[in-house]
């Protein structure tokens, strides 16, 4: 069982204390406007400061050439070059969906996720309060990751899988950093968030995008941009299984990106998938590599391949305001 209380040091409470006093989404807001500002110098200066800083690595990027980013947010979500992340082999292979490091990983305990040590929290609220929603995921496994500043930001789908349902929760925007997960009480199903809902070969899929003080916005490739604007009423939309609406990604497809960092969290049903045994907390990751192993249940009229494909080199954009 889940402990859901661990004594939280003095001196981490302290140091996290100015998260709750901050101007959260006035500071969100200006890092949107000032990571896409276009004048030459500003930007460029910005993403000098940024490589120097967190010493990132050129030479995986599609374009080395700083030149070639119009603004920082362009530079901060930059693609990889062709084979810079290979995807593991094996059909049954559960592939990590981003650059980072595992913050938590295991199984449910009922309807309830382990943030910290000794910390839970509600999967029905991080879903947006559906209980209907959060049943098929009820002792199921799940995966937390943590993408800081220096890591690639654009997000994978770990297998094939048809979008059925899209949710954008509003919330607040504390950091999610390793600190303020270990101190604030149900950060995730606190935080801002965009949880998709997807139909695979081994059954649903959550993926959960999970925004943060200074990520500026939050977009998939099959709708655009849903943040900003930030909404403060629950919206969501339905997806059909064929026709023009439709959205198939396959395997290892690119499904959404932050603009600046935050945390993706990953659930499964009940015996769906096996995590491998050297994923464990505070572990570092790479998009397509090996997390587990999947337990396919029947086989799903989705993936007869008649859903619109979302081609990975494009954001097809759609009003969903």
């Amino acid at each position: 069982m889940i402990a859901d209380r661990f004594p939280v040091s003095l001196q981490d409470r302290l140091c996290n204390l100015p998260q709750y006093l901050l101007p959260q989404r006035l500071l969100t807001r200006c890092g949107n406007r000032l990571t896409r500002l276009r004048a030459p110098w500003f930007k460029d200066f910005l993403i000098r400061r940024f490589i120097a800083h967190f010493r990132v690595d050129l030479s995986e990027a599609a374009s080395a050439d700083l030149d070639s980013y119009p603004d920082f947010n362009q530079f901060f979500t930059r693609a990889l070059r062709p084979g810079a992340r290979p995807l593991a082999e094996g059909e049954r292979v559960l592939c990590c969906p981003v650059d980072g490091t595992v913050s938590q990983i295991g199984g449910l305990t009922a309807d309830r996720l382990l943030q910290a040590k000794g910390q839970s929290y509600s999967l029905s609220r991080l879903l947006g309060g559906d209980a209907s929603r959060a049943l098929p995921f009820h002792d199921g496994g799940f995966i937390t990751l943590y993408l800081s500043p220096r890591d690639y930001h654009r997000i994978h789908i770990p297998l094939p899988g048809r979008l059925e349902e899209m949710i954008h929760i509003p919330g607040r925007l504390f950091s999610v950093s390793p600190l303020t997960t270990r101190v604030v009480p149900d950060l995730f199903a606190r935080n801002e968030r965009l949880v998709n809902l997807f139909a695979t070969p081994v059954g649903p899929m959550a993926m959960i995008l999970v925004g943060a003080i200074m990520v500026a916005s939050i977009e998939t490739v099959w709708a655009g941009v849903i943040t900003p604007p930030l909404g403060i009423t629950l919206r969501q939309w339905s997806y059909p299984a064929t026709g023009p609406d439709a959205v198939f990604l396959d395997k290892g497809a690119e499904m959404g990106r932050f603009n600046m960092g935050s945390t993706v969290i990953l659930l499964f049903a009940r015996d769906a998938v096996r995590w491998d045994p050297a994923i464990q907390p505070d572990a570092g990751v790479r998009m397509g590599q090996r997390l587990g192993e999947i337990y396919p249940g029947p086989a799903l009229s989705p993936f007869q391949r008649k859903a619109q494909h979302v081609p990975q080199t494009r954001f097809a954009r759609r009003d969903h305001q």
